[in-house]
């Protein structure tokens, strides 16, 4: 009596294995009519008796068998059934209910993420400011009057005595200099590049940064090689400042 028992036991834990043998995993997103809001509380019913109701972000999956059929309840009007046998991607199950439905979620887009590079930020920038850049400082110049006629350029006599307007802009051009070659040499002496060359982290690739920051001469001469064993160098001195050992190689 007590091995039949047993043998019942062992029946009752093996049956939900064996029931899952052959078992597809179906997940999924229900939307509405638009394609766009996500559906909540849709009751997904399969023919094999079980069930699952999708959440805030219209998602649900459920086990069935490859005969079996999967059903979308909304407000307990029943879809179309769908055999899982002619679904294309069990992973991601997406279909529409032809109901308008407001949600909070909606499905998006496709986007496209990248970032603009060094050189396309600078010419926008200088595109902006193009009227600072180009200043130069007024002086007396000639320019053609009607009936061919050289003579001075009066707006340039008129200028030349604009005394504020001339420095405000001289410096404002100076500002605009500076701050461009800065962002060039935090292009070229980047937290990435300088990680990826010495290895540094943390504290350590914060103060590299700070104490060996190159000067804008340096950066904007130096090719690849020269400027990548400049950090190299300044390493070798770092390492020796802080003491910090250096990396075993395995």
């Amino acid at each position: 009596m007590a091995i039949f028992y047993r043998y019942l036991l062992a029946l009752i834990i093996t049956l939900p294995a064996l029931q899952s043998i052959g078992q597809i995993k179906i997940e999924g997103t229900v939307v509405d009519i638009s394609k766009k809001n996500l559906v909540e509380g849709i009751r997904v019913v399969c023919t094999n008796g079980l069930f699952d109701v999708t959440d805030s972000l219209g998602r649900f999956n459920i086990l069935a068998n490859e005969n079996d059929s999967l059903s979308f309840y909304y407000h307990n009007k029943p879809t179309q059934q769908f055999a899982v046998s002619k679904i294309p991607d069990p992973q991601n199950f997406v279909i529409s209910i032809h109901v308008p439905v407001k949600s909070k979620y909606q499905m998006m887009s496709e986007v496209m993420v990248y970032s603009k590079s060094y050189r396309q930020d600078s010419i926008e920038n200088r595109l902006e400011y193009a009227q600072v850049f180009n200043y130069q400082k007024p002086g007396l110049s000639t320019s053609m009057v009607p009936g061919g006629v050289p003579g001075a350029d009066l707006d340039q006599i008129i200028n030349i005595f604009r005394f504020k307007r001339n420095k405000r802009l001289q410096a404002f051009q100076k500002r605009l200099e500076e701050q461009e070659q800065e962002k060039y040499v935090s292009y070229r002496f980047s937290r990435i590049t300088v990680q990826r060359i010495t290895g540094l982290q943390g504290k350590y690739l914060d103060s590299f940064l700070v104490w060996y920051r190159p000067t804008y001469a340096f950066a904007h001469l130096a090719d690849e090689i020269t400027f990548n064993q400049y950090i190299l160098d300044a390493l070798y001195q770092y390492r020796k400042i802080m003491q910090i050992p250096e990396a075993k190689k395995e």
